[in-house]
């Protein structure tokens, strides 16, 4: 990966942790964006469904089983727009479920740049299998392609 690239990576990934801070979750706060052609095309935080009040636990600090996650919640947005992520890039600040994973497949996104990694790594390993680029940007400026 070159310099230019990289750095777009920083700025992107540094722009979801931003996103994310938008999300009324309590247990983790999780950001998305959909970048296509240097453009941002879609955004999305993990949160509950549109019209549902913005509580993602329950009073046992479980989350709610319909809370959506970030790129759930990028990915559908683009289904509600005139764009399209055929090719796109997503910037996640944690890896992808194995859910989010088949979405991530299902939307043409050929590139997914993520800030940590979750304890599973049933998406990850999904994502790499169907060919799409998996590149790890922990915290410290060195990222790990993968």
């Amino acid at each position: 990966m070159d310099d230019k690239q990289r750095k777009l990576d920083w700025r992107y990934l540094r722009m979801a942790r931003i996103w994310a801070e938008n999300s009324y979750c309590h247990r983790r706060q999780v950001g998305a964006l959909v970048v296509k052609d240097k453009m941002i095309i879609s955004d999305g935080y993990n949160g509950t469904p549109s019209g549902f009040e913005n509580v993602c636990e329950d009073a046992a600090g479980v989350t709610k089983p319909y809370v959506l996650h970030a790129e759930a919640n990028a990915i559908t947005k683009l289904a509600r727009s005139s764009n399209n992520s055929d090719g796109a890039t997503i910037y996640i600040t944690a890896s992808p479920c194995i859910e989010c994973a088949k979405l991530i497949i299902q939307a043409g996104i050929r590139r997914v740049v993520y800030g940590e990694p979750y304890r599973l790594t049933d998406g990850i390993d999904l994502l790499r299998r169907a060919g799409i680029e998996v590149v790890l940007m922990e915290d410290g400026g060195q990222g790990q392609e993968g």
